[in-house]
This record gives structure tokens, C-alpha cells and sequence, in this order.
């Protein structure tokens, strides 16, 4: 499946998200599609964007396993359905504004959480949602000075 088609889906999955548990399973979800675009761009992407994209990848893994132990039940990954990345410019600025919305999900979880280790976990996971998006704008900076002829 495509990159923008399962970013999409985790979007309308964020939306209904009625709790706490939904909200960090959509995060968890979120940094594993991260990791996995990351991926397939370091292995099949222009060759001045995979270091990068193995940084994108990197920081999606990182954040992708500590989420997975606070968000049980949270059901298979989507990111394991990802088969390509046919418009990398659109998958990378659909995965920014996800990892956005995620920050803002988690924060909102972050002031309503009673549980001083659940609030922890969230803000960390708020630091990787903007380390991760950080890479997204890293990556994006580098596919714009590749199409204009310029060095990555």
C-alpha cells in the first residue's frame, strides 16, 4: 500500500480516537510509518536523500519501540503494510502535519494524565513526535534542493 494512503488512515484513526490508549496507539502507529518511509526512501529513494531518509527511519524506530510499551492492544502496525512511496514530497508533508497533530494529541493526554509515569511517557513521546518531524523537514529541504539541481 501507499505511503499516503496508510499516513491518511492513521490521520481518520487520530480523529476517532476517544482515549488515552487510542491517542498513543495512533502515536506508536504514526512513529512506525515514519520508520518505514524512512526506510523504503533510504533503500529506493534518490541517492541524496538516503542519509537522510536512514535518519528518518532512525528516529521513527527509536520512538516507535518506546511507544509500543504503553500502547498495549494497539493491534498490528499499519506501517507493515507500507509497499511504496510513489509521491515522496506528498508522503513526507502528509507524515509533517500527522506527527503535528500527534504532538498536539499527546499534549492534551499529557495536561489530563493523573498517572505521574503515563505523563512522563507522553512527554517523551512528544519529544520524539518533534524530533521525528524535524527529519521530515530535514528530508523534504533535500528532495526541494535535489529537484532544483542543487547539492543535498
Amino acid at each position: 500500500m501507499d505511503a499516503v494512503r496508510l499516513i491518511e488512515a492513521t490521520r481518520l484513526a487520530l480523529a476517532r480516537a476517544a482515549g488515552v490508549a487510542e491517542i498513543v496507539a495512533e502515536a506508536w502507529q504514526t512513529q512506525a510509518l515514519a520508520q518505514a518511509v524512512g526506510g523504503h526512501l533510504a533503500a529506493h529513494g534518490a541517492y541524496e536523500v538516503r542519509s537522510a531518509a536512514r535518519g528518518l527511519s532512525e528516529a521513527g524506530s527509536r520512538a516507535s519501540g518506546a511507544l509500543r510499551q504503553i500502547a498495549p492492544g494497539a493491534g498490528g502496525l499499519r506501517a507493515a503494510q507500507l509497499s511504496t512511496v510513489r509521491e515522496p514530497w506528498e508522503a513526507l508533508t502528509d507524515l509533517g502535519v500527522l506527527l503535528g497533530e500527534i504532538g498536539i494529541a499527546l499534549v492534551g493526554v499529557a495536561c489530563s494524565c493523573e498517572e505521574d509515569g503515563l505523563y512522563w511517557q507522553c512527554i517523551e513521546a512528544i519529544d520524539s513526535a518533534d524530533e521525528t518531524s524535524d527529519r521530515v523537514s530535514g528530508l523534504l529541504r533535500r528532495i526541494a534542493l535535489r529537484e532544483r539541481g542543487g547539492a543535498a
